[in-house]
C-alpha cells in the first residue's frame, strides 16, 4: 500500500502545504501596466516543457446549424520522463438524451515542426498557416471520427497582461509552477467531422484556446468556470480558476468582449457567480443551475464597459468523472491522498441567453449561443 501511494503521488501528488496567497503571482498583477497583449505568431509556439505539465490546444465550434463540438489535443509530461499525446473529439447531443459522440485516442509518433508552430502524429496534423491566422486540423486517427476543419481568426488574439501567465512559488524570481491561457475568441470555422452515421457540417463560429498548466493540474486549481458566448456581433469569453487553499484560494479571472477585427475589452475585472445550485448526489459537488458572468473595465478608447450573461443553465449537457476510467481502489486512494475528485459539468441552454452590454452609456443586447463548463477538482 505504501508503494502504491508513493507511486500514485508521483503522478497526482499529495496535498501541498499552506503557502498563502503571496505564493501566487497572479496575471492580474501585470495588468496595471499592460491590460492585454495582442498575440503574434510567435506566441502560438508549443512549449513542450521537460517537466511535469499539461499543454493543450482546444478548438470549440458553434456551427450555424446548431451543432456544438470541441476538438482537442492534450500533450502531457510527467516528471520529465514520460510524455503522452491524446486527440479528443466531442459532438454534443443537444437533445438532452446524453448521446454524445465522444472519442479519445492516444497518438503515436507525435512531434512538432522545427518552428514549434505545428503538431503532427500518425494520421493527424494541426497546421498553422504562414500568415499565422488560421489552423487546419485533419485527423483519420479514428475511422469513426474523421476530422477536417479550418479555423480562421477574425478578432485579434490576446493574452491578459504581458505574457498571460500566473506564476506559483514562494520566490517570485524562481517560480515552481505556472498557468497560462491564450485566446482566439472569435473565429470563423469551415469543414466537417464524419462518423459512421453521418457527416456533420461545422461551418460557423469558433474559439481557439491554447493553454499550459506548468505544474500538477490539481495543485494549480481547485475549481474552474468557463464561458463562451457567440452573438451575431459580439463574442464573450471568460476563464476563471480558484487555487487550492495552499495558495490562499485565490481567484484568477481573465476575459474579453470581442467583435470582428476588434478587442472591445480584455482584462481581469470579471466575475463568475453561481446564483443557483443543487447537490449532485453522485459526486456531492454543488452543481450549478444558474450562473451570472460579469465583465467590467475600459475599452481600448477609454470608454466604460460592462457586460453580463445571467440566466438558467437548463439541463446539463454532460457530467464528466475525470477519474472515471481509473480503477476504483486507485480512485479512492487518489481522493484520500491528494484530495482530488475532479468532475466537469458542461452546459449549453436550449433557450438562448442574452449578452447585455453597456459601452460608454450605449446599451446593447444580443442573444447568442452559449457553452459553459464548471469544474470541481478538490
Amino acid at each position: 500500500m505504501n508503494w502504491l501511494k508513493s507511486t500514485l503521488s508521483a503522478a497526482v501528488g499529495t496535498q501541498e502545504p499552506i503557502y498563502g496567497p503571496e505564493a501566487i503571482q497572479s496575471v492580474a498583477q501585470q495588468t496595471a501596466e499592460t491590460p492585454y497583449t495582442v498575440l503574434t505568431k510567435d506566441h502560438l509556439r508549443w512549449k513542450a516543457y521537460q517537466y511535469t505539465n499539461v499543454e493543450t490546444q482546444t478548438f470549440y465550434i458553434m456551427a450555424d446549424n446548431g451543432t456544438l463540438v470541441f476538438v482537442q489535443v492534450i500533450y502531457s509530461n510527467i516528471a520529465g520522463i514520460h510524455t503522452t499525446a491524446v486527440f479528443n473529439t466531442k459532438i454534443f447531443d443537444l437533445s438532452g438524451e446524453g448521446k454524445h459522440v465522444w472519442h479519445s485516442d492516444a497518438l503515436s509518433n507525435f512531434m512538432f515542426d522545427d518552428k514549434m508552430l505545428c503538431f503532427g502524429a500518425d494520421n493527424m496534423t494541426i497546421t498553422l498557416n504562414e500568415e499565422g491566422d488560421a489552423y487546419h486540423i485533419k485527423s483519420t486517427v479514428n475511422p469513426d471520427s474523421v476530422v477536417d476543419l479550418k479555423f480562421t481568426r477574425k478578432a485579434p488574439g490576446f493574452v491578459i497582461g504581458k505574457d498571460g501567465t500566473s506564476y506559483f512559488g514562494t520566490d517570485p524570481k524562481n517560480p515552481w509552477g505556472s498557468m497560462v491561457h491564450s485566446f482566439w475568441g472569435r473565429c470563423s470555422v469551415e469543414g466537417s467531422i464524419t462518423t459512421k452515421e453521418k457527416t456533420y457540417d461545422l461551418g460557423g463560429r469558433g474559439v481557439f484556446i491554447p493553454a499550459v498548466q506548468g505544474m500538477k493540474p490539481h495543485h494549480a486549481a481547485a475549481r474552474w468556470n468557463f464561458i463562451n458566448i457567440q452573438t451575431p456581433t459580439y463574442s464573450g469569453i471568460m476563464m476563471e480558476y480558484t487555487t487550492p487553499p495552499s495558495y490562499g484560494s485565490t481567484k484568477v479571472n481573465v476575459g474579453a468582449i470581442l467583435k470582428d477585427d476588434e478587442i472591445v475589452y480584455a482584462g481581469v475585472t470579471n466575475t463568475a457567480t453561481h446564483t443557483g445550485s443543487t447537490t449532485d448526489p453522485d459526486s456531492e459537488w454543488p452543481e450549478p443551475t444558474s450562473i451570472k458572468w460579469e465583465w467590467s473595465g475600459k475599452t481600448a478608447d477609454g470608454k466604460d464597459l460592462s457586460a453580463e450573461v445571467d440566466g438558467s443553465l437548463g439541463k446539463r449537457l454532460d457530467r464528466i468523472d475525470v477519474m472515471g476510467e481509473v480503477p476504483g481502489f486507485i480512485k479512492t486512494i487518489a481522493g484520500s491522498v491528494a484530495g482530488t475528485r475532479p468532475y466537469i459539468y458542461q452546459f449549453a441552454p436550449n433557450e438562448k441567453l442574452s449578452l447585455k452590454l453597456n459601452i460608454g452609456g450605449e446599451e446593447i443586447t444580443e442573444e447568442g449561443f452559449m457553452f459553459s463548463e464548471s469544474t470541481f477538482i478538490s
